[in-house]
């Protein structure tokens, strides 16, 4: 396409080349391929903008449509089979609030600064759950980093 524009551009700068019997055809024949050239490109990525148009509307629809997952079933999906024991923890350290607070410790397990510097830690309450999961795993699958465990 930006090849197409150039020459377009050059003929147009160089319309003496037209006059001359000696590249006129030459000339021409170049136009003529460039131009055709050009409104394929554009026809093309015309065609692709309205797919990509369709596809992200369809997608912001389904995306508002879906419910959000709760913090306790983002908890069971990536805790599996210790869900019930984790949301107890993550009930009493945090009311399952993603942005519980109590001084130097946040989140949902209301991990500590040097917990969430080794396990990462984010905002939202996956990147929390797998934080606490490997948190969780690393201490041999033990609760006792919490204050809060299980019965």
């Amino acid at each position: 396409m930006k090849r197409d524009r150039q020459v377009l551009r050059f003929f147009a700068n160089h319309a003496w080349l037209f006059a001359d019997p000696r590249f006129s055809a030459e000339a021409r024949r170049q136009v003529a391929a460039h131009r055709r050239s050009l409104r394929l490109a554009e026809r093309f990525l015309s065609t692709h903008h309205r797919t990509v148009v369709r596809t992200k509307r369809r997608l912001v629809r389904r995306l508002a449509a879906a419910k959000p997952e709760t913090a306790s079933q983002t908890i069971c999906r990536v805790f599996g089979p210790n869900c019930s024991d984790a949301i107890v923890v993550a009930y009493c350290e945090s009311r399952l609030h993603t942005d519980a607070r109590n001084g130097q410790y946040l989140g949902l397990f209301q991990m500590g600064v040097l917990a969430r510097q080794l396990f990462g830690h984010g905002s939202t309450a996956e990147e929390q759950a797998r934080a606490a999961l490997h948190y969780f795993i690393a201490s041999g699958r033990d609760w006792s980093p919490w204050s809060c465990r299980p019965r």
